[in-house]
Protein backbone atom coordinates (compact mmCIF):
# COMPACT_ATOMS: atom_id res chain seq x y z
CA UNK A 1 0.00 0.00 0.00
CA UNK A 2 1.37 3.97 -0.84
CA UNK A 3 1.72 5.62 2.18
CA UNK A 4 -0.45 9.11 1.82
CA UNK A 5 1.05 11.66 -0.26
CA UNK A 6 1.54 15.11 0.90
CA UNK A 7 0.49 17.76 -2.07
CA UNK A 8 3.35 19.49 -3.45
CA UNK A 9 3.53 23.22 -3.28
CA UNK A 10 2.76 24.90 -6.23
CA UNK A 11 4.88 28.07 -6.91
CA UNK A 12 2.85 31.17 -8.23
CA UNK A 13 2.02 31.39 -12.15
CA UNK A 14 3.40 33.95 -14.33
CA UNK A 15 -0.35 35.35 -15.09
CA UNK A 16 -0.36 35.80 -11.09
CA UNK A 17 2.62 37.31 -10.94
CA UNK A 18 1.80 39.92 -13.86
CA UNK A 19 -1.56 40.62 -12.47
CA UNK A 20 -0.02 41.18 -9.09
CA UNK A 21 2.57 43.74 -10.84
CA UNK A 22 -0.09 45.37 -12.97
CA UNK A 23 -2.39 45.56 -9.98
CA UNK A 24 0.62 47.49 -7.88
CA UNK A 25 1.49 49.97 -10.90
CA UNK A 26 -2.73 50.49 -11.02
CA UNK A 27 -2.28 51.57 -7.16
CA UNK A 28 0.57 53.09 -6.93
CA UNK A 29 -0.57 55.52 -10.09
CA UNK A 30 2.11 54.77 -12.04
CA UNK A 31 -0.21 53.98 -15.24
CA UNK A 32 -1.75 57.33 -16.40
CA UNK A 33 -5.43 57.52 -16.80
CA UNK A 34 -5.96 57.63 -20.83
CA UNK A 35 -2.99 55.42 -21.53
CA UNK A 36 -4.24 52.50 -23.41
CA UNK A 37 -2.91 49.24 -21.65
CA UNK A 38 -1.63 46.94 -24.50
CA UNK A 39 -1.12 43.04 -24.04
CA UNK A 40 1.88 43.11 -27.19
CA UNK A 41 3.51 46.32 -25.49
CA UNK A 42 2.90 44.93 -21.57
CA UNK A 43 4.22 41.99 -22.74
CA UNK A 44 7.44 43.58 -23.97
CA UNK A 45 8.43 45.90 -21.26
CA UNK A 46 7.42 42.53 -18.23
CA UNK A 47 9.51 40.35 -20.59
CA UNK A 48 7.00 37.65 -20.61
CA UNK A 49 4.84 36.36 -23.70
CA UNK A 50 1.63 37.75 -24.44
CA UNK A 51 -0.62 34.95 -22.96
CA UNK A 52 -0.41 35.94 -18.52
CA UNK A 53 -0.53 39.25 -19.92
CA UNK A 54 -3.86 38.70 -21.56
CA UNK A 55 -5.37 36.56 -18.96
CA UNK A 56 -3.53 39.49 -15.90
CA UNK A 57 -5.94 41.91 -17.78
CA UNK A 58 -8.78 40.05 -17.88
CA UNK A 59 -8.71 39.41 -14.40
CA UNK A 60 -8.18 43.42 -13.80
CA UNK A 61 -10.97 44.12 -15.83
CA UNK A 62 -13.22 41.60 -13.82
CA UNK A 63 -12.31 43.69 -10.66
CA UNK A 64 -13.64 46.71 -12.07
CA UNK A 65 -9.76 47.90 -11.98
CA UNK A 66 -9.72 48.26 -16.18
CA UNK A 67 -12.16 48.22 -19.08
CA UNK A 68 -11.88 46.90 -22.03
CA UNK A 69 -11.79 49.43 -24.83
CA UNK A 70 -11.15 48.32 -28.47
CA UNK A 71 -8.25 46.71 -28.51
CA UNK A 72 -7.02 47.34 -25.02
CA UNK A 73 -8.15 48.18 -22.10
CA UNK A 74 -7.78 51.67 -20.13
CA UNK A 75 -8.44 52.90 -16.27
CA UNK A 76 -12.05 53.31 -15.72
CA UNK A 77 -13.27 56.77 -15.47
CA UNK A 78 -15.29 56.17 -12.08
CA UNK A 79 -18.09 59.14 -11.79
CA UNK A 80 -19.84 60.46 -8.09
CA UNK A 81 -22.55 57.76 -8.14
CA UNK A 82 -19.70 54.84 -8.42
CA UNK A 83 -17.84 56.38 -5.64
CA UNK A 84 -20.94 56.55 -3.29
CA UNK A 85 -21.26 53.10 -4.44
CA UNK A 86 -17.70 52.04 -3.47
CA UNK A 87 -17.94 53.57 -0.12
CA UNK A 88 -21.56 52.25 1.02
CA UNK A 89 -19.94 48.48 0.44
CA UNK A 90 -16.74 49.68 2.29
CA UNK A 91 -19.02 51.33 5.44
CA UNK A 92 -21.00 47.76 4.83
CA UNK A 93 -17.56 45.42 4.92
CA UNK A 94 -14.99 47.25 6.89
CA UNK A 95 -17.34 47.46 10.12
CA UNK A 96 -18.02 43.76 10.22
CA UNK A 97 -14.12 42.83 9.53
CA UNK A 98 -13.03 44.69 12.29
CA UNK A 99 -15.74 43.55 14.63
CA UNK A 100 -14.09 39.74 13.55
CA UNK A 101 -10.83 41.10 13.82
CA UNK A 102 -10.87 42.37 17.75
CA UNK A 103 -13.06 39.20 18.43
CA UNK A 104 -10.16 37.41 17.61
CA UNK A 105 -8.37 39.15 20.91
CA UNK A 106 -4.99 39.56 18.80
CA UNK A 107 -2.28 39.90 21.15
CA UNK A 108 0.16 43.11 21.72
CA UNK A 109 2.76 41.86 19.26
CA UNK A 110 0.08 41.46 16.49
CA UNK A 111 -0.98 44.96 17.07
CA UNK A 112 1.67 45.98 17.01
CA UNK A 113 1.70 46.97 13.34
CA UNK A 114 -1.20 48.57 13.87
CA UNK A 115 0.36 51.03 16.51
CA UNK A 116 3.55 51.47 14.28
CA UNK A 117 1.10 52.66 11.24
CA UNK A 118 -1.12 55.04 13.21
CA UNK A 119 2.47 56.34 14.89
CA UNK A 120 3.39 57.18 10.83
CA UNK A 121 0.34 58.22 10.28
CA UNK A 122 0.06 60.75 13.19
CA UNK A 123 3.56 61.75 12.32
CA UNK A 124 2.95 62.50 8.87
CA UNK A 125 -0.05 64.55 9.35
CA UNK A 126 1.85 66.73 11.76
CA UNK A 127 4.07 67.44 9.20
CA UNK A 128 1.71 68.31 6.43
CA UNK A 129 3.17 65.43 4.54
CA UNK A 130 -0.07 63.82 2.61
CA UNK A 131 2.20 61.03 0.40
CA UNK A 132 3.50 59.77 3.59
CA UNK A 133 0.04 60.19 5.51
CA UNK A 134 -1.46 57.89 2.53
CA UNK A 135 1.27 55.65 2.76
CA UNK A 136 0.84 55.14 6.50
CA UNK A 137 -2.44 54.78 5.72
CA UNK A 138 -2.08 51.82 3.59
CA UNK A 139 0.09 49.75 5.80
CA UNK A 140 -2.73 50.54 8.05
CA UNK A 141 -5.00 48.87 6.53
CA UNK A 142 -2.91 46.29 5.91
CA UNK A 143 -1.84 45.74 9.38
CA UNK A 144 -5.69 45.65 10.63
CA UNK A 145 -6.94 43.04 7.47
CA UNK A 146 -4.26 40.61 8.58
CA UNK A 147 -6.17 40.19 12.08
CA UNK A 148 -9.30 39.03 10.11
CA UNK A 149 -9.60 35.43 10.13
CA UNK A 150 -12.17 35.47 6.91
CA UNK A 151 -10.28 35.72 3.77
CA UNK A 152 -13.23 36.29 1.48
CA UNK A 153 -13.96 39.39 3.41
CA UNK A 154 -10.24 40.70 3.26
CA UNK A 155 -10.41 39.97 -0.13
CA UNK A 156 -13.78 42.59 -0.92
CA UNK A 157 -11.97 45.20 1.55
CA UNK A 158 -8.84 45.10 -0.49
CA UNK A 159 -10.79 45.30 -4.07
CA UNK A 160 -12.97 48.02 -3.02
CA UNK A 161 -9.72 50.21 -1.54
CA UNK A 162 -7.75 49.61 -4.26
CA UNK A 163 -10.61 51.75 -6.70
CA UNK A 164 -10.15 54.52 -3.82
CA UNK A 165 -6.44 54.27 -3.97
CA UNK A 166 -6.32 54.54 -7.85
CA UNK A 167 -8.24 57.64 -7.68
CA UNK A 168 -6.29 58.93 -4.87
CA UNK A 169 -2.89 58.20 -6.69
CA UNK A 170 -4.70 59.65 -9.71
CA UNK A 171 -5.03 62.95 -8.13
CA UNK A 172 -2.45 63.92 -7.48
CA UNK A 173 -3.20 65.91 -4.32
CA UNK A 174 -2.07 64.07 -1.55
CA UNK A 175 -2.37 67.29 1.14
CA UNK A 176 -6.39 66.94 0.35
CA UNK A 177 -6.19 63.08 0.50
CA UNK A 178 -4.85 63.50 3.68
CA UNK A 179 -7.27 65.98 5.26
CA UNK A 180 -9.96 63.52 4.16
CA UNK A 181 -8.46 61.14 5.99
CA UNK A 182 -8.12 62.30 9.16
CA UNK A 183 -11.07 61.00 10.26
CA UNK A 184 -10.50 57.95 9.35
CA UNK A 185 -7.42 58.60 11.64
CA UNK A 186 -9.23 59.76 14.95
CA UNK A 187 -11.54 56.55 14.08
CA UNK A 188 -8.43 53.89 14.26
CA UNK A 189 -7.25 55.31 16.91
CA UNK A 190 -9.81 55.20 18.99
CA UNK A 191 -10.78 51.47 18.19
CA UNK A 192 -7.24 50.52 18.82
CA UNK A 193 -7.13 52.33 22.44
CA UNK A 194 -10.53 50.68 23.01
CA UNK A 195 -8.79 46.92 22.16
CA UNK A 196 -5.79 47.74 23.74
CA UNK A 197 -7.54 49.08 27.04
CA UNK A 198 -9.85 45.36 27.30
CA UNK A 199 -6.25 43.36 27.14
Amino acid sequence: MIAKLQALERPESLSDRVYATLREYLRAGRIAAGQPLQEAALAAQLGVSRTPVREALARLATDGLVVAEGRSFTLPELSVADIEDIYALRFLLEPEALRLAAASRPDRARLAPLRSALDEMAAAHDAGDGAAFMEANYRYRDAWTALVPNARLVRAIQLYADHVRYLRASAGDGEAAAQAMRAHLESAKRILLEITARR
